[in-house]
């Protein structure tokens, strides 16, 4: 049986070696003879409206004039506000992705909602205008990325729908929406409930596409994950998640999820650490991170151990408390422990500025970087041997070994998933672990700012908001961006600090981002979380 690594949407990376023999993953649409760059995009929360008109009001979700003091809506959308993206917005996008990044990355990762908001109740918005809207994004995904040989992975997301369990006429129509990026073999388990798998880079790199509609804790279509519900949906896709390991559109916590099926989720997190290079997530359209724990499955004796995730106040606050009790166990952390969770920025002006985000990851070692020739590359191969051959020597550990047995038996806790933990092994060699092959290594973000000052004679420009990466290891033809599309200070020979490049981090690894937790935990670090939060909310208002 072959062997992948793989991107959970997350993305899942790695060699699946921890896992039970897996099926066979479907090839993406794809061109072999392709040559790999070492990079991927992300995009997430277009939300096009058809009835967004210039010059309305907000108060009207930009459809409608209602008041001469409300802000009006721009030609390229409302900056900051409530509305969603006009069509101009979009195409704009789309030209600048194909002018400028479709010759740069190998596959796309897109996490949903491809419809307006239902906001409007003088506008309804019926399930024909949803499928319409997802057909447009579809077509021109298909355009300016397809049609040039480069996978598109995508996923839906709450305002697409498919809360009911399938197969339904949703789930047959997205079959048909997205024809053409999901395989023909996949198609039938696809109208099962919307999630599917396929291989990026053939017998190498796959990404997962997770319904997270069937965890969504606003979904009363589904019964929450509870164990002994074997036909619950969020169950029967947790099961089908363990043959296969992920990529999603609502961020796992018992703020978003049920709490079974958060627990299910953060339990195969981190038991496939050493298969998942990342979980890639939208819906919140801020721009954020955080760790999913080995403590979010213990069993408290006294109260509900929950994640500090949904703690009063704003994202910003809270996530300053996760990482600030982050460094008072700084001195004992235990990399097995975790897995992180990135939030990525959206699309929609709604509540921000427009933005997507280019990931890259290690390709060193190959020695063949096209497509095709990829999955026989010695040094891959040589890999995966190294990896399994490790992997039968690594000791098992966790389980429940962090909870009380007696208090498993009790009513409260006896058919909670968090009593029915397997034992699994960690490799710190893996690469979400550590720097080495299909490693993501850092992101640039970019994003449009003063969008209100733009009209039909004065076009935008996505800047760069900031980077990941080191200074140093911009600077050089073949690094992590295309130096086209780096501003002119960071081209500069020489420079050596930017507040475009505000972390450093040599890598995504999970020891970097937890370094970086532990620096922002740090009340004295007032310079670095300044910028955290301005990056977060891109000069808008806190929530």
């Amino acid at each position: 049986m072959k062997k992948r690594v793989l991107w959970l949407a997350g993305l899942l990376c790695g060699q699946v070696l921890a896992a039970p023999p897996q099926v066979v993953l479907n090839l993406a649409p794809s061109r072999p003879d392709r040559k790999l760059h070492g990079r991927f995009l992300h995009i997430t929360d277009i939300h096009p409206d058809p009835y967004y008109a210039k010059g309305t009001s907000q108060s009207s979700q930009c459809h409608r004039k209602e008041s001469d003091k409300d802000q009006r809506a721009g030609y390229y959308g409302a900056p900051f506000g409530t509305c969603d993206s006009p069509w101009t917005l979009m195409n704009f996008t789309f030209e600048h992705l194909e002018d400028h990044w479709s010759s740069e990355i190998d596959f796309v990762i897109w996490t949903g909602d491809n419809a307006r908001h239902d906001e409007d109740h003088e506008i309804p918005r019926p399930l024909d205008e949803i499928f319409a809207l997802n057909r447009a994004v579809a077509k021109k995904m298909e355009d300016v990325f397809l049609k040039k040989g480069i996978p598109v992975v995508p996923s839906l997301g709450n305002n697409d729908n498919t809360l009911s369990p399938g197969p339904n006429d949703i789930t047959d129509e997205f079959a048909s929406i997205w024809d053409a990026f999901i395989p023909a073999a996949v198609k039938t388990s696809f109208r099962q409930g919307a999630y599917y798998a396929v291989e990026v880079i053939p017998d190498a790199l796959a990404a997962i596409s997770l319904n997270t509609m069937y965890f969504y804790h606003n979904n009363k279509a589904v019964r929450g994950c509870l164990v002994g519900d074997a036909s619950d949906p969020g169950n029967l896709q947790f099961d089908w998640l363990e043959e296969q390991l992920e990529m999603c559109h609502v961020p796992p916590s018992d703020v978003h999820y049920f709490p079974e099926c958060y627990y299910r989720y953060a339990e195969l997190s981190l038991r496939y650490q050493n298969v998942i290079l990342g979980s890639l997530f939208g819906h919140l359209n801020v721009d954020h991170f955080y760790f999913v724990e080995a403590t979010d499955l213990n069993v408290s004796p006294e109260e509900e151990r929950m994640p500090s995730h949904n703690s009063e106040g704003t994202i910003f606050e809270a996530l300053m408390a996760d990482f600030e009790a982050l460094v008072k166990g700084s001195e004992h952390l235990n990399y097995d422990d975790y897995a992180v969770v990135s939030v990525n920025p959206s699309l929609v002006p709604n509540p921000y500025l427009p933005s997507f985000r280019v990931f890259s990851y290690n390709i060193s070692g190959l020695g063949s970087t096209t497509v095709g020739a990829v999955g026989e590359d010695e040094y891959l191969l040589m890999t995966k041997k190294d990896r399994a051959s490790r992997w039968k020597h690594l000791p098992y550990r966790h389980g429940n070994d962090g909870n009380d047995g007696r208090q498993c038996m009790s009513a409260g806790y006896r058919e909670s998933w968090r009593c029915k933990l397997h034992s699994w092994r960690s490799d710190s060699h893996a690469p979400s672990r550590q720097n080495t092959l299909w490693t993501p290594l850092g992101y640039a973000q970019y994003y449009i700012p003063q969008l209100e000052e733009y009209d039909e004679k004065d076009e935008p420009k996505f800047k760069l908001e900031y980077l990941t990466f080191p200074i140093s290891s911009l600077q050089v033809a073949d690094g992590p961006v295309p130096l086209r599309n780096l501003p002119k200070s960071l081209r500069e020979a020489g420079v050596t600090e930017s507040e475009l490049a505000p972390y450093g981090l040599d890598d995504l690894t999970i020891p970097s981002w937890l370094d970086l937790a532990c620096k922002l935990g740090k009340p004295r670090e007032k310079k670095l979380r300044k910028r955290f939060k301005k990056y977060m909310y891109m000069g808008g208002e806190d929530i």
